[in-house]
């Protein structure tokens, strides 16, 4: 079989994919693309940018590149860290018998249920 040229394969495939109802179209080479999960981050460095329209919605393609994968930053714990009322810590406090300090980290462990908080606490005294 004879071995085609690349930009004759690309031709094709723009062609077989247009009778598809698919629109391809190569965005280029990235710097980099970043990924953000609740419980991490992904960054792809150098990847090839494909985008794709089906219908109404586009679909975009990441091809290749290097992946480092990281935990969240500090800082962006630190922003979305709980900070419990007085009046939280008061009844957590008096509930489980503990001072405000240990109901306040408790509170802040549990990102604020009062009663997993003072469940926490009793279930720490015994």
């Amino acid at each position: 079989m004879k071995k085609l040229p690349a930009r004759q394969l690309r031709r094709m495939q723009a062609r077989m994919l247009e009778s598809l109802g698919l629109n391809l179209k190569e965005l280029g080479v990235a710097e980099e693309v970043i990924i953000r999960l609740q419980d991490r981050e992904l960054r792809i460095k150098n990847p090839a940018v494909m985008f794709m329209k089906i219908e109404n919605e586009g679909v975009y393609q990441i091809i290749g590149g290097k992946v480092e994968e990281l935990a969240p930053s500090i800082v962006e714990k630190v922003e979305e860290a709980y900070t419990p009322s007085e009046e939280d810590v008061m009844l957590v406090a008096m509930q489980a018998g503990v001072s405000e300090d240990e109901a306040r980290n408790a509170l802040i462990e549990t990102s604020g249920d009062l009663a997993k908080a003072i469940l926490l606490l009793k279930s720490r005294k015994t």
